[in-house]
Parts: structure tokens; sequence; C-alpha cells
């Protein structure tokens, strides 16, 4: 009898979801960065996703390092609670991967290789210029995108290292960055230089200020894309979605801080880290951004805009380090509508796990009041 009730209430659920929404019904698309680095079990990360579903979460965005039998299990399970699951794996951030030789590391306008000398720390990533890169992220993905049960493919840190942060952060890694510097500005490998050389006749090196040389930006936006455009082709030929996530803009800031140039991706959909604490702004920013992505696709593409939330509202005044501020209960409300009139498609938690009670609570009127708001 248990079976037949639980089997019945599965049925019930998935058609509920695959059926157009009575006029009653929310209509904001809600997606979650979920992490499972600890390699939690079966139950523990059935009770995880079933949670996020019953709170009007309709899709994971999964990182869980690249073992693929850990996304195998995860996938399984959200695709028996009707949840949409997508991978989400790390490209050019490659901790001094054995897998990968030290050359194909980025290297600052100093000469200094983020191998054996990151800019930032942990900020050891490879360059997006060699075929060993290429070939390494598109076996990785590949693997992950064979799964059955996974939907689609989160591209992570798909960028180069930021030559300058976002300004929040400027204290945290006691710098000023209100202009290019050599230390932060990548690639300047071998290979980059004699490729950008080849193509346009500059010795990059030998030029005084870099940053003012448009050609030399536009030669490392295009790396990012061919290698986006390259890997997207390989997973919509298993027939599965490919999204990333990447920096707010892309004029504003994606293109100045990341070299990303993303509203030329060859991609699904987008997942802006609109994450205004960082940039010392309000929600309206999040509006501003997200109108920005919107308008900057030629064509139009789903924009999830990614909503930065604070683990510990009571405290955030007191919290440090920038990396653990975020919106608080009261300014949710404002940050999802603020995405949705401007052109968002709907809106992804970064972390789910960092919402609490009232951040949820916010959340449920939010997706009560969505109907009402003509969101999507």
């Amino acid at each position: 009898m248990f079976k037949y009730s639980f089997l019945l209430i599965c049925f019930l659920v998935s058609c509920s979801s695959q059926q157009p929404l009575p006029s009653s019904q929310p209509t904001l698309t809600i997606y979650a960065w979920n992490r499972g680095f600890n390699n939690p079990s079966v139950e523990e990360l059935t009770t995880r996703f079933t949670d996020f579903k019953n709170k009007g979460v309709q899709g994971i965005i999964y990182s869980a390092g690249k073992q693929p039998i850990r996304y195998e299990r995860a996938a399984k399970i959200a695709q028996s609670l009707n949840l949409e699951f997508y991978a989400l794996l790390p490209a050019l951030i490659q901790h001094k991967n054995k897998q990968l030789p030290k050359k194909v590391y980025v290297v600052n306008g100093l000469g200094e290789s983020a191998y054996d000398k990151p800019a930032y720390p942990r900020n050891n990533f490879v360059c997006p210029n060699y075929p060993e890169v290429y070939d390494y992220l598109e076996n990785m993905y590949a693997k992950i995108a064979d799964i059955p049960e996974v939907d689609g493919i989160q591209l992570d840190v798909i960028r180069f290292p930021d030559v300058i942060l976002a300004p929040a952060l400027w204290k945290k890694y006691k710098v000023t960055m209100d202009k290019e510097q050599p230390k932060y500005d990548y690639c300047y490998c071998d290979k980059c230089v004699a490729d950008f050389k080849a193509k346009t006749g500059i010795a990059i090196r030998e030029v005084a200020d870099p940053s003012q040389v448009a050609e030399w930006k536009q030669f490392r936006y295009d790396l990012i894309t061919n290698l986006v455009n390259h890997l997207a082709k390989m997973v919509h030929s298993k027939n599965k979605k490919i999204t990333a996530a990447v920096f707010p803009g892309p004029h504003s800031i994606a293109m100045k801080l990341v070299r990303q140039e993303w509203h030329k991706w060859e991609i699904d959909a987008f997942f802006p880290m609109n994450y205004n604490d960082f940039y010392l702004e309000d929600t309206e920013w999040i509006g501003a951004v997200c109108k920005e992505a919107a308008t900057s696709l030629e064509q139009a593409k789903p924009v999830y805009s990614g909503l930065f939330i604070c683990p510990d509202p009571e405290n955030k005044a007191a919290i440090k380090d920038p990396e653990y501020f975020g919106l608080v209960p009261a300014e949710l409300e404002a940050a999802i509508d603020a995405s949705m009139n401007n052109g968002a498609t709907g809106i992804c938690l970064f972390t789910a796990g960092r919402m609490t009670d009232a951040h949820w609570a916010v959340l449920e009127e939010v997706i009560k009041k969505g109907q009402q708001r003509n969101y999507h």
C-alpha cells in the first residue's frame, strides 16, 4: 500500500510540473546552485533535493568535483523528483592538474606562471589557447554529458583571472585596482604572444601599455569564445544542453574584468552572477545588469539572474569577508523583482544551502505573488 501511494504521489507531482500552470499557481523559474564535494549519500541528497523541490526550486546546478559517479547519483535523484539537473564543472581553473603540462598555465604581464605563482591564492588557471586544454576539457565534460539523467553541463570559471577585482574584494586581497596592472593581466605565454603577433603584427610584450591595445583585448575575448563554442558543439552533439555561470554584463563588467564576451557564446542559457555586494551596489543595480544582459544577446536566450545569499543575515554587519556578504531576507524580494522586471527568465540561488528559514519564507511569498506581477 505504501509503495502504491508513493508512486501515485510521484505521478501527480510529475504531471503537475509538466502541464501548464493554472492562473493561480506561481510562474517564477528558480534554479539552485548546490555543492556535493563531501560526497553526500543517496539519502542525504534525496532529502536535500526534495526540500528544494517543496520550496519552489525547479532545477539543480550541482558541483561535486570531477567524478562522474557523483553526478550520476545526484542526477538520478533529481530526475526522480522531476527536477532539471545540470552538472557544474570548473573549466579554466585547474589546481596543478597532473593531467596538464605546466606550459599550458597562464602567464601574467610580469612573466609569472599561474602554475606556481598565481596572482590570487589557488588561482591556477590554464590558457584557452592550447590543444591540450581543449582535449582535457572536452573529455571531462563528455563523460558527464554521457550520463543519461544529466540534462546538461554548466561551465564555471570559463574566463581569465580577474584583471580587475570587484571593488568589495580589494580590501581582502590588499590591492587597489583602478586600472589594469601587469601582475593580474593574462595571458602572455609564448603561444599567445606568438599567435597574436602572427595575427596582428603587434609584439605585445614590447608595448608600453597593453591595456590600450584593443586588438589584444579582442584576441583574449576570442580565445574564451572559441573554447566555449567548441565545447558547446560537443555537448549539443550528445543532445544535451550547455549553460554557463558568467560575470554580470557582458559589456559593463564581464568583458572588462575577466575577458568574457559571453553574448557571442553559442550556448543555451546564461547565469550571470549578479552579486551586488561585490560591486558595492544595491538591488536596483541587479535590474540594470539584467536589462543589459537581456538586450545584449543577438538571439533571445534565457538569462537566469544569479543572486548571492547571505548565510548569516543577523550578523551581516560584522562579517569581514565579502564572500560571505549577500542578500538578507529583507532584500530578496526586491532583488527578484529587479531581475524579473528587467528581462531575466528566472533566478538562481547561490547557494541554496545559504538560504535561511527567513529567506525561504520571503521566497514563498514572492512565488505566490509571481503571477500577479506578470513573472514568466
